[in-house]
């Protein structure tokens, strides 16, 4: 194990202790950027080590869940502050996420995958499950309150909340178990000919348990060290967005932008190496994750919490969401696809961002 990806997340978690509800000087704040760029690329190695370990597609599922669960950390944390705004701030959240992981982090590795190659392959049983769960989980929690009129506004019902949340968690967890044991062939990558490639072709020998545990330990501390330091950064990052001339809504984008960080540098690694279905099993099962973990555990806690929970999409956010859906659907139906349909889904993604800026 390289010396720096041990100290990196250490140095990440002290340099967040040493801030943690600071204003941060101008140097400072770069300071703390250059440890949280340290520890997205120790969180990326440390990921690599329990894919190795534990195989595909377990290794996308520990890192899309373990950064899922502290997004989620992070969403209650700062709706139980009371700050104005904070009633969006989930939804906002969760579709950034959606759209940087289905956009980006898909039209990225399809567009990495199929320029060496020529073609990105993959396996379409999977990416198209894959894809159907987020289908489901977006419509249900993003989607319908829009339209709901149990509720004045773009909110649920306590008993629509609850069966949106049950609902959730359950196409996630079935998601999971088809995954990992029913029908685990379907999440493996396929070489040209489109035969399952082995762990060992890309990893090399597996590394011991100690070494993938120690991995495991300083994974979850890179982590935390990530979404911390994002939040640290966050008042510098609304008067960057204030003197930009932007709306607040955009500093969400720009720090799941950076939460996000360590998958999609991930699956990149994983497209260049010609295992695109690696990178789409981290971008649609984060989606998944982001969404069936989220809005469960709010749903939990909104009686605790003192602002209402407006998840329902405005109508342009509507519109990039089913132009996404369409376009990853017939893009991951072939079971291959060129670099121009990476560039596609990744045109979608600037055109969220340059709308999240010019509304």
């Amino acid at each position: 194990m390289a010396q720096w990806t041990t100290w990196a997340p250490v140095l990440g978690a002290v340099v967040l202790a040493a801030t943690w509800g600071r204003s941060l000087p101008g140097v400072v704040a770069v300071l703390v950027t250059a440890a949280l760029f340290g520890a997205v690329l120790a969180a990326v190695h440390h990921a690599e080590v329990i894919a190795a370990k534990v195989g595909e597609p377990l290794g996308s599922i520990v890192l899309a869940v373990a950064v899922t669960v502290i997004e989620v950390g992070l969403i209650v944390t700062l709706m139980a502050s009371g700050k104005d705004g904070v009633e969006t701030l989930a939804r906002d959240t969760v579709f950034a996420a959606l759209m940087i992981t289905i956009n980006g982090i898909a039209g990225l590795c399809i567009f990495l995958g199929a320029g060496r190659r020529g073609l990105a392959r993959f396996n379409p049983e999977g990416s198209a499950a894959a894809l159907a769960g987020v289908v489901t989980v977006a419509g249900l929690c993003l989607v319908l309150p829009t339209f709901t009129s149990a509720r004045s506004g773009p909110e649920f019902s306590p008993s629509q909340l609850a069966f949106a949340a049950i609902s959730s968690i359950g196409v996630y967890a079935m998601f999971v178990l088809t995954q990992t044991v029913r029908h685990r062939d379907f999440f493996v990558p396929v070489d040209r000919a489109g035969k399952p490639l082995d762990d060992e072709d890309a990893h090399g020998p597996a590394p011991s348990t100690r070494a993938a545990l120690v991995s495991l330990g300083l994974l979850v501390v890179a982590l935390v060290a990530v979404v911390g330091l994002a939040k640290v950064l966050s008042p510098s990052i609304e008067q960057a967005v204030d003197a930009a001339g932007f709306p607040q809504s955009f500093v969400g984008v720009v720090i799941a932008l950076v939460v996000l960080l360590p998958e999609t540098l991930a699956a990149a690694n994983y497209a260049r190496a010609g295992r695109v279905q690696n990178s789409l099993n981290l971008a649609y099962g984060s989606a998944m994750a982001s969404i069936g973990l989220t809005i469960p555990t709010l749903a939990a806690l909104s009686p605790f919490l003192s602002s209402p929970l407006e998840l329902g999409l405005g109508s342009m956010h509507i519109v990039l969401l089913v132009l996404s859906l369409v376009v990853g659907i017939l893009t991951i139906v072939q079971g291959r696809a060129t670099r121009f349909s990476g560039w596609i889904l990744l045109v979608l993604l600037f055109a969220y961002v340059f709308l999240a800026a010019n509304p």
